[in-house]
């Protein structure tokens, strides 16, 4: 409980720290099964627990578990201000980032498949189009667009998050923090990027998913893609969408615009610039047209 009580902030990688794209020590990965007893490593904000020193619940978990002990009303006070600090530390770290763009998928994808060569080529592809790569900071797609962001001499981030299974930074991110807080490290995926880019994935690529199309058609955020990469894997997710939400009128006809669908890398990036391109336009004749001067075409 005393590390619980104790407001310490997220703890940011930066490329100085990092090893370069060297292997991480230990060779394969923890189990990704959920259970902690499974994992030898565990990242708790800045400290690093190992072995019977691993706890079996997560600060997320203490914050939200509403059976606990009464005392949680002296420590939330606290809490407090860790969340405050999460806050101040990634908007520190990543205010001075480039454009970016948000990559989204599964972390159990295997390096050999498909999908981790199409996460790949788009890191590298993005990189090139002159935006910064956020990923989870996690293994298989998430690694796979780091590292192509990586190899192609742009920048790699990753936002780490505390979890029971967690397996740690990839080796291809160059700045990097690892957040307590699922919703303030959700806060720096949105605040900081032009796009979402979605491969395939579970629940929390979901998760991240309808939360970036919920702020788009609630319009929180402006001009915001979403691209889903894989037509095979989303047209299920599309045609439910369509003939069931959409159908029984819990959509709206243009909802489904806010989506675009693709199996082309450079389709993906097109709709990317198009709409920051659009953005810019956008901007730039309101500005206009606050200093009542004509915007030129």
């Amino acid at each position: 409980m005393a590390d619980d009580l104790r407001p310490d902030s997220a703890a940011p990688l930066v490329p100085s720290q990092a090893s370069s794209h060297a292997k991480p020590p230990g060779g394969t990965p923890a189990d990704d099964r959920g259970d902690p007893q499974h994992s030898e490593e565990h990242q708790q904000g800045p400290v690093t627990l190992r072995r019977n020193q691993v706890p079996e619940e997560t600060t997320d978990q203490r914050l939200l578990d509403s059976a606990g002990p009464t005392d949680w009303v002296h420590t939330d006070p606290w809490r407090v201000l860790r969340i405050q600090s999460e806050f101040v530390e990634g908007f520190g770290t990543l205010a001075e980032l480039p454009q970016a763009v948000s990559v989204f998928g599964s972390a159990r994808t295997s390096p050999d498949s498909h999908e981790y060569a199409m996460a790949r080529e788009l890191g590298g592809a993005l990189a090139r189009a002159g935006y910064a790569v956020i990923t989870g900071g996690g293994p298989g797609i998430m690694a796979a667009a780091n590292r192509g962001a990586s190899e192609a001499g742009g920048v790699s981030v990753g936002l780490g998050i505390e979890l029971p299974f967690e397996q740690g930074l990839n080796e291809w991110v160059d700045i990097g923090i690892n957040f307590r807080y699922f919703f303030a490290r959700k806060t720096m995926f949105v605040k900081y990027a032009q796009a979402f880019c979605v491969l395939p994935g579970g629940f929390g690529t979901m998760d991240e998913l309808f939360e970036a199309l919920t702020l788009v058609q609630t319009r929180k955020v402006t001009r915001f893609p979403v691209v889903l990469l894989g037509t095979e894997y989303w047209s299920g997710l599309i045609g439910w969408l369509r003939q069931s939400m959409l159908r029984d009128g819990y959509l709206g006809a243009g909802d489904l615009d806010l989506i675009s669908l693709t199996d082309d890398v450079d389709e993906a990036v097109r709709i990317v610039l198009d709409a920051d391109a659009a953005l810019r336009q956008e901007q730039a004749s309101h500005a206009g047209g606050r200093n009542g001067r004509p915007v030129e075409g």
